[in-house]
């Protein structure tokens, strides 16, 4: 019996030590330009780890301001550098745990499939009744935005026309549902649509649209969260990343 005892005994440990660690939970500010990427990643991490994660979406500006208001977050995805280095540099995340998980791309997009052109003659000939943008105050790609508008001379011209959404997605909304003819949204909204037409901004009007995350010091003790940070960096996600019309940076 004793012996059939100690067999039993090492045959539980052998098992158990086999089982993966138990899985956690993260919770994770996500910029609404990322929302699709970023809930395909979420489930490309839970078969990976078994750990999960919940995403929080909404303007960068206004995520980073609940987060200095004691918000739960554990990780933050932002829609630009500024707001994680002052995340790192105000105490609120782990130093040396930034680095740009993707770079944004602006269009000019349109439901209707004849209206923008490679050269985005629609903006100079002011074919249209509103522009949609998303608020440049608290997010990246409507301050891209108004980059774009002034590089070409066109503040004062369409300034009148301008409706602002509060995020992105409302924007695209705008846009999507005829309450503007055109609008400056992500191509990672519209990059997997084949609805409308559209122009991809180049780079030189604009400041880089760098999307940096950042391990926030809720997040510093959970698995879940250090893995998730972790696994943003893998070629699963870079590849999700790029799918969706993000350039990654050069690792050197």
């Amino acid at each position: 019996m004793a012996v059939l005892s100690r067999s039993l005994v090492l045959a539980l440990a052998i098992s158990l030590s086999a089982l993966p660690a138990k899985a956690g939970e993260a919770l994770v500010a996500v910029a609404v330009n990322f929302t699709a990427a970023a809930n395909e990643i979420a489930t490309a991490f839970a078969e990976a780890s078994g750990h999960t994660v919940r995403l929080a979406f909404a303007p960068t500006g206004v995520l980073y301001t609940q987060i200095t208001q004691g918000a739960p977050f554990e990780v933050y995805l932002a829609a630009d550098r500024e707001r994680p280095e002052m995340a790192e540099r105000e105490g609120f995340a782990v130093p040396g745990s930034r680095f740009t998980y993707a770079i944004g791309t602006l269009v000019l997009w349109s439901a209707d499939p004849r209206l923008v052109d490679d050269d985005a003659t629609v903006l100079t000939e002011g074919r249209f009744r509103r522009l949609a943008i998303v608020n440049p105050v608290v997010a990246p790609y409507g301050a891209a935005a108004m980059q774009v508008l002034d590089s070409l001379g066109l503040v004062e011209a369409l300034q009148p026309k301008i409706v602002q959404g509060s995020n992105i997605a409302q924007a695209y909304q705008f846009v999507a549902t005829g309450n503007a003819e055109i609008g400056f949204v992500a191509l990672a909204q519209v990059v997997l649509d084949e609805r409308g037409s559209f122009w991809i901004v180049p780079d030189h009007l604009h400041e880089p649209i760098r999307q940096d995350a950042v391990l926030l010091k809720r997040g510093a003790d959970n698995p879940a969260a250090v893995a998730f940070h972790e696994f943003l960096q893998s070629p699963t996600a870079t590849e999700i990343i790029r799918r969706y019309g993000y350039a990654i940076p050069d690792p050197s």
